[in-house]
Formats: structure tokens, C-alpha cells, sequence
């Protein structure tokens, strides 16, 4: 039961981290890799899926909320959604690349649904950048690199 929960919680945390809510999914993978009763590649698997969804969530939200952008409530600033959607024009899909940032990531999967983004061709770079995130950290807390 344990096992299954403390992936639950890797899997939300990562989820959470991805929206923009804030959270620190790298702290609790690093405290579940640093356990060692977990399968360093499982964690890796579950955070990244948690990471992605949680971007989707954004690309989701950015296709139907633009029109709220210059309401006080809207979840990401003005000067963020403007500097992602300058990114994004400039630099295309791959800008996503970046979407593991913790400055400006989730502006950036936010501005994707904005600019209408088709959905497969945002889950690429989102998921090399979120996978490529967890791998090299999980590498680093073992002492791979």
C-alpha cells in the first residue's frame, strides 16, 4: 500500500507541478530515488506522465481562456503569456523544449493552446523535455553522472 501511494503522490506532485500551481515535483523525486525502495525507472515513468498531463492541462486551459488573459485572475501574467507567445512565434513547437523550466515553462504550454497548438504535436517536445528533466536528475541523485 505504501508503494502504491508514495507513486500516487509522485504521480500528483508532478501533476501539480506542471500547472501552474506552484509545487516541487524534483524534491520528492529525489526523496523517493534517495529511499531506494522504488524502481529508479518507475519514478522516472510516473513523475513524467504526472509532468505531461499536467502540461496538457495548461495547452487545455490556454485553448479556451485566452480571451480571459487581461483578467486579474488569469492564471498567468501578462508579461509571461506575452514573452512565451514571442518565444513561440519566434521559435515554433520547439520552443517546448523549454517547457521544463521552472521560469517561464508553463506560460510556455499555456500559450501553445492559445496559438492553437495541435495536441500531437505538442505531447513531443513536452514529453523529451519533462522525460529529459526527471532522467537527468534520477542520474544525479545516483551517481550516474
Amino acid at each position: 500500500m505504501e508503494y502504491l501511494l508514495s507513486l500516487a503522490g509522485l504521480f500528483a506532485v508532478a501533476f501539480v507541478a506542471a500547472t501552474v500551481l506552484p509545487a516541487q515535483s524534483e524534491a520528492a523525486l529525489v526523496g523517493l530515488l534517495v529511499l531506494g525502495k522504488q524502481s529508479p525507472v518507475l519514478l522516472v515513468i510516473v513523475a513524467t506522465i504526472g509532468n505531461v498531463l499536467g502540461s496538457v492541462t495548461n495547452w487545455l486551459l490556454g485553448r479556451w481562456i485566452e480571451h480571459y488573459r487581461h483578467r486579474r485572475w488569469f492564471p498567468v501574467s501578462e508579461q509571461a503569456l506575452d514573452r512565451a507567445t514571442g518565444w513561440y512565434r519566434r521559435w515554433g513547437r520547439w520552443c517546448l523544449l523549454l517547457s521544463w523550466a521552472p521560469l517561464g515553462g508553463d506560460a510556455l504550454t499555456v500559450t501553445a493552446g492559445v496559438l492553437r497548438e495541435p495536441l500531437w504535436s505538442f505531447l513531443l517536445p513536452v514529453s523529451i523535455a519533462k522525460a529529459g528533466r526527471y532522467i537527468a536528475l534520477a542520474a544525479i541523485v545516483l551517481g550516474l553522472f
